[in-house]
């Protein structure tokens, strides 16, 4: 037989074998990735809270592999960027959870993103608080489904005006659309809505589901809050949070196995930061909360549970372990591909999880954020991880194995240990330094978004995310870094109030009662003139009461370049910046 002909036979016979093995390979597992607002360690009965019952957490708790030295930023927006990225917040952008700091860089593919390239469905339900105008939403950053809200909480300043957990309103798909129901219920309702369609089609789905919950400002079906009634009323509100979370938990776990779904689905519970209301109540054993460096702001649960997965049984495994490690593990669990432009500051954790690994190789972590009063970063204000060993403010070391309390400074006693710890945070700190002040900015005239919605949560390095701010009328200016893609001539309109609370600019609003509480009255801002200056173009008005909006035409050059206003009472004395600005290129 001639060789050619051999060959391509050969050829045919391997190809064949190929193929039918890849036939053969088993199904991408699907994951769930649940992520829980300023719910702490402490908070979960199985973790030895005295008056909270979390039945259903408890057991995926008992059903999975548990990291219990597993950490994550003290607070929410470095959490998630960590977690979707696998890089230190200072490094990817999202280091703040407003001041202008919480967008995550261009370029750096998220979790989503590399779920969508290997084939898989994608959504987001929740919270994203990595940027609120394109191309930082989620839709822009992998997702095909997306069910959220803006910015930091519900009301937060750029949220939807009178949001109040309760038949809000959220971003659908690039559409603001009304939802009926609790959010939390909402988002878990949608979630498992779109799942069951993605096993319809038989798609592997990757599902993040980052609540608001239990995050203030603590509204609940009051059933909830009743179950702790003999709790002080913000305890009970937060208890009850998560024990609407925990029942939304039994409800998800009831649709995995009526679905077929739960024994090849890789399931992670965790959540973004240290505890907050409950932690008088409990707080196993640790010392601070959020925002804090102590190990209690940001040593948090992770439950991973996936029965089909060969993974050794459930149990603890107290490695030093972070919010980082977890894409590039998923990674490997899911057999999808690393993109080439990707870097990790993470571990893949996956043979760990397998048993073919007993310990990760030696680690220093380090954590450090934008802080809402201070939000340039500075390399002292980090706490340094080393096995038992915490160095806080590079003057502050404990042992955590004889102080787990961290009452005692023991720096002078062991100089050699926070030595090598302050090495590694210099090194560090020479990674991330040079790009700390390297504002995101937001992008004006995109096909994707026009017109666009500048809210005061990305003024720079000046902190004002919140709805109460807003009403209270908060004496606050900052700057917009903004990028105008397309030469054009552009309206910007200045408004103290979002254009769907109606009002005039220098009118007040009345008290909103809430479904589970009251909202209080907008303040009245004595406000006569309005400026805007962008670019190379500035301009004032005069602002009169029937004013809702003082509107200015400019053209507008292509590129980056940084816009602000200014609202002045009638004798000329500057009060604040126009918290809403909307612009639209023509």
């Amino acid at each position: 037989m001639n060789s050619r002909i051999v060959f391509a036979l050969f050829a045919g016979l391997l190809a064949s074998c190929a193929f039918a093995a890849q036939a053969a390979a088993p199904n991408k597992p699907n994951v769930i990735l649940v992520l829980v607002d300023d719910q702490g360690y402490a908070d979960l009965s199985c973790h030895g809270n005295p008056v909270l019952k979390t039945p259903n957490l408890d057991r995926l708790h008992s059903e999975s592999i548990r990291l219990t030295d597993f950490h994550v930023a003290p607070m929410c927006t470095p959490t998630r960027g960590q977690l979707l990225t696998g890089l230190d917040a200072l490094r990817n952008g999202a280091m703040n959870v407003s001041s202008g700091r919480t967008l995550l860089r261009q370029g750096i593919p998220t979790m989503a993103d590399i779920f969508a390239a290997g084939g898989y469905q994608t959504a987001i339900f929740g919270k994203w608080h990595l940027g609120d105008n394109y191309p930082y939403r989620p839709q822009d950053r992998g997702f095909k489904e997306s069910i959220w809200f803006p910015s930091s909480h519900i009301p937060s300043a750029a949220d939807y005006w009178n949001n109040d957990y309760f038949d809000d309103t959220y971003w659908h798909n690039g559409v603001r659309k009304p939802f009926k129901g609790y959010c939390t219920d909402v988002f878990f309702d949608e979630a498992m809505r779109w799942m069951k369609e993605c096993a319809a089609r038989k798609n592997p789905f990757f599902t993040y589901l980052p609540l608001n919950a239990a995050h203030g400002p603590l509204f609940v079906p009051d059933k909830y809050r009743q179950i702790y009634k003999d709790q002080p009323r913000n305890v009970a509100s937060f208890f009850g949070m998560i024990a609407n979370i925990d029942e939304n938990m039994g409800k998800l776990e009831a649709f995995l196995r009526d679905s077929g779904l739960r024994a090849d689905t890789i399931l992670i519970f965790m959540t973004d930061n240290g505890g907050t209301a409950g932690l008088k109540v409990h707080n196993a054993g640790m010392k601070g909360g959020k925002i804090t460096l102590w190990e209690g702001g940001h040593r948090v649960p992770f439950f991973l549970r996936w029965p089909a997965g060969k993974l050794r049984a459930p149990g603890e495994i107290s490695e030093l372990t972070h919010a980082q490690d977890v894409l590039p593990t998923l990674i490997d669990l899911c057999a999808l591909q690393k993109p080439e432009s990707a870097r990790f500051d993470g571990l893949d954790l996956a043979k760990l999880l397998q048993g073919k690994q007993e310990a990760l190789p030696d680690r220093t972590l380090v954590i450090n954020y934008s802080r809402m009063d201070a939000p340039v970063p500075t390399k002292d204000g980090a706490a340094v991880l080393w096995k038992r060993w915490r160095l806080l403010q590079g003057k502050e070391l404990y042992d955590l194995a004889t102080d787990p309390l961290q009452n005692t400074n023991v720096i002078d006693k062991f100089p050699d240990v926070a030595a090598k710890m302050r090495a590694h945070l210099d090194r560090w700190w020479e990674g991330v330094e040079p790009r700390l002040n390297e504002f995101n900015p937001v992008h004006l005239g995109s096909v994707a978004e026009n017109p666009v919605m500048l809210s005061p949560c990305e003024w720079a390095d000046v902190f004002l995310d919140q709805g109460a701010q807003i009403r209270r009328g908060d004496k606050k200016n900052g700057v917009w870094h903004v990028f105008v893609e397309r030469a054009a001539t552009y309206e910007i309109s200045l408004r103290r109030w979002p254009i769907e609370a109606d009002a005039p600019i220098s009118a007040g609003l009345p008290p909103y009662e809430a479904h589970d509480g009251r909202y209080a009255e907008g303040i009245a801002l004595p406000i006569a003139r309005a400026r805007l200056k962008i670019a190379d173009f500035e301009d004032s008005r005069a602002v009169t009461p029937a004013d809702k909006a003082v509107s200015f035409k400019t053209k507008l050059s292509a590129g980056r370049t940084q816009l602000q206003t200014w609202f002045y009472d009638q004798a000329g004395k500057e009060l604040c910046g126009a918290y809403y600005v909307y612009v639209r290129k023509l």
